[in-house]
């Protein structure tokens, strides 16, 4: 069994890996960063990177309640014109990758579109 506390502290680990900033256990963290790519493969936990990397993404995270946390992804549509965009990956300052997701395809996007993806993440 994990406990509530535990599970607040690792919610919080997360969001500080993804925003950076310092944790409720005083361990200060640089901010990670997220990408978006055109791959659509299925997930591994062996995963380093993503399938096919396109465009890196402003990336913040925030929590929404002890256990969960919401991820953003923000991409502006001059960098990905004309691409049909299948999985984002969450990374951390050290460019590990800590989660990546694949999904339909979404776009084509145009130059003035922004690509916005957001996650809901749980501790459990």
């Amino acid at each position: 069994m994990i406990t509530d506390k535990a599970k607040e502290l690792m919610s919080d680990y997360f969001v500080k890996l993804i925003s950076g900033g310092t944790t409720l256990s005083n361990v200060n963290l640089s901010a990670g960063s997220g990408k978006i790519g055109t791959g659509g493969n299925n997930t591994s936990p062996l995963a380093t990177t993503l399938d096919i990397d396109l465009a890196s993404a402003t990336v913040s995270a925030i929590a929404t309640s002890s256990n969960t946390f919401e991820v953003k992804l923000s991409v502006a549509g001059s960098n990905i014109t004309g691409k049909v965009i299948r999985e984002a990956g969450i990374f951390d300052s050290n460019n590990n990758l800590l989660a990546r997701v694949n999904f339909n395809g979404v776009g084509p996007f145009t130059a003035s579109q922004t690509l916005e993806i957001f996650l809901i993440m749980e501790v459990e």
